[in-house]
C-alpha cells in the first residue's frame, strides 16, 4: 500500500510540475508603450565637503522634449555651463563659454591651412581639366604592358561582338523578308 501512495504522490508531482512548466504566461514580456511620464531631477556634487563643483538639472514635460543644464569647474577654475534641449530632432547644446583651441589644435589648424593654401596655389597655375605633369603618375613597364594588352583584348572583343551583332541583324532581316512572303507563321520558320 505504501508503494501505491508513493506512486500516486509521484504522479501528482509530475502533473504539477508539467502544469507549472507549461504555464509561462507570466514570463512573456507584454510590452506596452505608454506615454512618457514627466519628471524633474537635480543633483549637486563636489570633491570636497561643502564645495560644489558640478551640478545637473533636467526636466521632461512628458511629450518627449527634455531640457536641462549642467555645470562644472574646469581645470582653470572657471565654471562652465551647458544648457541643452533634446527632442525628436536631436540634442541641441548651448555653451556658456567660447571654446578655445589648445596649442596642439592651433598648430594642427595652421598646418592644415598652410597645406590648403599651397595646394590651392598649385592648382591655380594649371589649366582647368589638365593634370600636372609632375604630379601625374608614371606607368611602370609592367603597367604599360598590361594596359596595352587590355586595350588590344578590348578591341578584339569589340570587333567580335560587332560581327556577331551584324550576323544576327542579317538573320533577322532575312527572317523578316521571308515572313512577308508567308513562309513564317507565329514567329516560327517553316521551310
Amino acid at each position: 500500500m505504501a508503494m501505491k501512495q508513493l506512486m500516486i504522490i509521484l504522479v501528482v508531482c509530475a502533473l504539477s510540475a508539467t502544469r507549472v512548466a507549461s504555464d509561462v504566461s507570466h514570463l512573456v514580456n507584454h510590452e506596452t508603450h505608454s506615454p512618457a511620464n514627466p519628471y524633474v531631477f537635480s543633483y549637486q556634487a563636489g570633491r570636497a565637503p561643502g564645495h560644489v563643483d558640478r551640478q545637473h538639472t533636467e526636466v521632461s514635460d512628458g511629450s518627449g522634449v527634455i531640457r536641462g543644464a549642467f555645470s562644472y569647474v574646469d581645470p582653470k577654475n572657471q565654471v562652465r555651463t551647458v544648457q541643452y534641449v533634446a527632442d525628436e530632432n536631436g540634442f541641441h547644446p548651448q555653451l556658456s563659454h567660447k571654446l578655445e583651441d589648445s596649442a596642439a589644435v592651433k598648430a594642427a589648424k595652421r598646418r592644415h591651412f598652410d597645406a590648403y593654401n599651397r595646394i590651392a596655389q598649385e592648382h591655380a597655375s594649371h589649366t582647368p581639366g589638365q593634370a600636372s605633369q609632375a604630379a601625374a603618375p608614371h606607368a611602370s613597364a609592367a603597367v604599360a604592358h598590361a594596359t596595352q594588352k587590355h586595350l588590344s583584348d578590348f578591341e578584339r572583343i569589340a570587333a567580335e561582338h560587332a560581327a556577331i551583332g551584324a550576323q544576327q541583324e542579317a538573320q533577322r532581316l532575312a527572317l523578316a523578308a521571308q515572313s512577308e512572303h508567308g513562309e513564317v507563321e507565329d514567329g516560327q520558320y517553316h521551310p
